[in-house]
């Protein structure tokens, strides 16, 4: 078991980013992703491509149109971007105003199932979402239109 908190990132007009940064790492996994791709020559591009559709999303809200589906039918991972790009980052998308950033990787298979850095990401967000409707039933996590709130640490 890992224990996990919410860290607030940035907040647009329309949504606001948090990611999660696990008790052993220095930095969140959103930021793990940004440093590991933006000194890297042949994807720096794309990495930059996805930040760019972070702004769009701070400006307009974590619009369904922006992310390609991921993840279970009963969960809320989506992927970043959805046109062709050799990276992906996964997110859980609560609402229109709500986003948190995960982590991600180079897709290199068909599917994040068939590659096991990927699918650990998308299982990360998958029990980091089910812990939030935990904490949220029993008065610990209050999530509103634009906000999280809780004290809590999350133990994944």
């Amino acid at each position: 078991m890992s224990e996990v908190e919410l860290i607030f990132l940035n907040e647009g007009n329309k949504c606001t980013f948090y990611s999660i940064k696990f008790a052993s790492e220095d930095i969140s996994e959103y930021d793990r992703f940004y440093s590991r791709f933006i000194e890297d020559a042949t994807l720096n591009r794309d990495l930059l491509r996805i930040v760019q559709i972070l702004d769009k999303i701070a400006e307009n809200g974590a619009l369904e149109r922006y992310f390609r589906p991921e993840g279970k039918m009963k969960d809320s991972v989506v992927a970043l971007p959805v046109l062709t790009s050799k990276l992906r980052l996964y997110c859980l998308r609560l609402s229109n105003g709500i986003l948190i950033l995960g982590n991600g990787g180079i897709k290199n298979s068909r599917t994040y199932n068939e590659d096991n850095s990927l699918r650990g990401y998308v299982l990360d967000l998958q029990k980091f979402e089910e812990l939030l409707k935990e904490g949220q039933r029993s008065g610990s996590v209050l999530i509103t239109e634009r906000t999280i709130d809780t004290t809590d640490t999350f133990n994944l």
